[in-house]
């Protein structure tokens, strides 16, 4: 019970930048899981989105396409093993490879998630932030760029956001889990044993005390002014056209968030990379020569990045 307790505990009280929905649903299958009742990974799949395994980037010529799917948490863990879900830790490192390979000449987002954990989110968005200048970043809603999403992708150069897409969720949320009533009917008591005043503070054995409640409720209002200054500093807005002007804690669509600031344009994954490909001199090199096809695929995944380059600089090398 204590080391079932402790899981759910870590999970469920941790501050959330998510669609509420989605952690309900988070909510239900972690106590299931912890509780012995283990659910197919496929059954996960289905109930919270994913694959069936991480993610892999593909390239396209000189352009860098990142993925980000599915909830998001900071450091891999049992979500993302079984569920495809994104771990910013992985990310951080995928996406610094791809800013410091001279062979990659723009980086695309491609942005598919509820949001997730707010664990190493602002550390991942300021580290895309202060990546700018160095290579056009364009992160895209395809089809949804919410709450933590939304914090990372904002991060980028520009923010596109597809025809059926939606952006925002801007909030910050945690749920405490009081068992104390449960634990009654079923004729069990649990006593909890601590020292330090603040210890066992909001612990789901006991009703929640209003000191308790305030303090969860301070440390909610502190991620959430980070969230909201994190979004003006990226976008370069005033905080408070945030808080009062970029939804509210709901979800934007496409055209509207382009009128609100949000988002910078309304298009596809394949209209971004034929614009990206068309400012890009290697990249319009490439595109020039019709038998390139015939050589190197368009696409790849990154790990064979290494290889593709090679075989592109040798062409253009040779048709300069």
């Amino acid at each position: 019970m204590i080391s079932r307790s402790y899981v759910l505990r870590a999970f469920v009280e941790s501050p959330w930048a998510i669609l509420p929905s989605t952690l309900a649903v988070l909510d239900e299958i972690v106590t299931r899981h912890v509780y012995g009742e283990k659910l197919e990974a496929e059954e996960i799949q289905a109930r919270i989105g994913g694959g069936s395994s991480r993610p892999t980037g593909r390239r396209v010529h000189n352009v860098a396409i990142l993925p980000l799917f599915g909830t998001i948490v900071g450091r891999g863990n049992m979500m993302t093993d079984v569920s495809g879900a994104s771990s910013a830790e992985r990310f951080a490192a995928d996406f610094d490879a791809l800013v410091k390979d001279p062979e990659i000449g723009a980086i695309v987002i491609d942005v598919d998630s509820p949001g997730g954990q707010v664990r190493g989110i602002e550390e991942l968005a300021r580290q895309i932030y202060d990546a700018r200048g160095s290579k056009p970043i364009v992160s895209i809603a395809n089809h949804s760029m919410a709450s933590a999403a939304y914090w990372i992708g904002s991060a980028a150069d520009e923010i596109v956001v597809t025809p059926s897409g939606e952006v925002g969720s801007i909030g910050v949320l945690g749920v405490h889990r009081d068992i104390s009533g449960a634990e009654a009917r079923d004729g069990v008591k649990t006593t909890v044993i601590s020292q330090g005043k603040y210890k066992t503070e909001a612990n789901q054995f006991e009703p929640l005390s209003e000191e308790a409640r305030a303090a969860l409720q301070a440390r909610i209002d502190e991620i959430y002014e980070q969230f909201v200054e994190a979004v003006a500093r990226n976008r370069g807005v005033e905080i408070e056209t945030v808080r009062s002007g970029f939804g509210e804690g709901r979800m934007v669509s496409a055209r509207k968030a382009v009128e609100m600031g949000m988002a910078d344009r309304v298009d596809t994954l394949n209209g971004t990379l034929s614009r990206l490909l068309g400012t890009s001199e290697f990249a319009t090199k490439t595109i020039r020569a019709e038998n390139l096809e015939n050589q190197v695929a368009s696409s790849a995944p990154l790990s064979d990045l290494a290889h593709q380059a090679k075989r592109l600089r040798d062409y253009v090398q040779i048709h300069k």
